[in-house]
């Protein structure tokens, strides 16, 4: 997709065409527009930084979404994924690290749709459609992390 970008730091190799994939079959589903749609894989030093100079947060985190958009169905945004925190989480939670990097790409999607996870109830609410959303399409995240 011409207006989604992907960047990873050095030693993050990543499949871009799982990325455009994973992303048109949520723009047609979500029903979302793009202007502008940077992905970063990072490593956990970058991603503690931002979390550090944005949020005030002094550790690593999986993601974080920044929206510079005023609408919340046209994209204008920047997702930052941190690649080691997604395959420790896989570990975690018995999953691939295609699959918890799938997930974390739906996860920043939603933030960018106005979803949010910092109440309980809506939390729960964002999380069943997450689930919902990476089950059916973990197809397509499939090959994402090149080894």
């Amino acid at each position: 997709m011409k207006n989604v970008k992907l960047f990873s730091e050095k030693g993050i190799r990543l499949e871009k065409k799982c990325v455009d994939t994973l992303v048109s079959k949520l723009k047609d589903e979500l029903n979302f527009g793009i202007d502008s749609l940077e992905f970063n894989f990072v490593g956990t030093e970058t991603i503690v930084e931002i979390n550090k100079a944005h949020l005030e947060h002094h550790h690593p985190t999986d993601i974080i979404t920044f929206n510079y958009s005023d609408e919340n169905n046209r994209f204008d945004a920047e997702i930052f994924i941190s690649v080691p925190e997604a395959v420790e989480n896989s570990k975690k939670y018995g999953v691939t690290a295609d699959n918890e990097l799938g997930r974390l790409i739906i996860h920043g999607i939603l933030h960018l749709l106005g979803y949010d996870d910092t109440i309980a109830s809506k939390k729960r609410k964002m999380k069943l459609i997450e689930d919902e959303l990476t089950e059916k399409y973990k197809r397509f995240a499939k090959g994402l992390l090149k080894k």
